[in-house]
């Protein structure tokens, strides 16, 4: 089977100058704080990343847990509600809105990234799409949710699993990309 291959990829035609999250001192700042106080090592207390993070304009609600190393690329783009887990070296890459309900759990190494490329287009053009997860959703260790996925109430990413598509509620999905497993069952308190 003969392809035809036509067009080629330009990236010193990529522009991305429309993109505009904030003025340059705001995101120098961020940066330093970001490494000294979150993705860091240092055993600050929680309460204390949740002031900086919300110094930064996130949006966090009570009992929020964040892990050490974790790389949140732009606060004033983030919302967490109550009693959520960030774990260690959970990287929330929000060029867009992040939007994190309450008692969610992204584990050790997750992933949300809200900015992908138009591999269509030459000119290699930056997409960009929210985020969304639901009241309960559990994101497993090193797993990825893509631009644009909306997490339903009580979903499961399980371990290293990419979510490209939106998760139903309570549903479990596995692999790369992710598909529906099973149905979550929560026992009674």
């Amino acid at each position: 089977m003969e392809r035809m291959y036509e067009g080629k990829t330009k990236l010193d035609k990529y522009d991305n100058s429309w993109y505009r999250p904030g003025s340059w001192l705001k995101r120098m700042l961020w940066h330093v704080a970001s490494r000294l106080f979150i993705n860091t090592y240092f055993p600050y207390p929680m309460s204390f990343k949740c002031i900086v993070l919300k110094a930064f304009g996130a949006k966090l609600g009570k009992g929020v847990v964040i892990k050490p190393k974790v790389n949140i690329k732009y606060p004033w783009y983030l919302t967490v509600e109550n009693d959520t887990w960030i774990g260690e070296k959970v990287w929330i890459d929000n060029l867009a809105e992040v939007r994190i309900g309450q008692n969610v759990c992204l584990s050790q190494g997750a992933m949300l990234l809200t900015g992908n490329h138009n591999y269509r287009a030459p000119t290699f053009d930056l997409v960009l799409g929210p985020i969304i997860l639901e009241d309960g959703v559990w994101i497993g260790a090193q797993a990825i949710v893509c631009p644009g996925v909306k997490c339903g109430s009580h979903a499961v990413l399980t371990v290293n699993s990419v979510a490209t598509q939106p998760l139903e509620p309570y549903g479990i999905y596995q692999g790369n990309p992710a598909v529906f497993i099973k149905t979550r069952q929560i026992n009674p308190a």
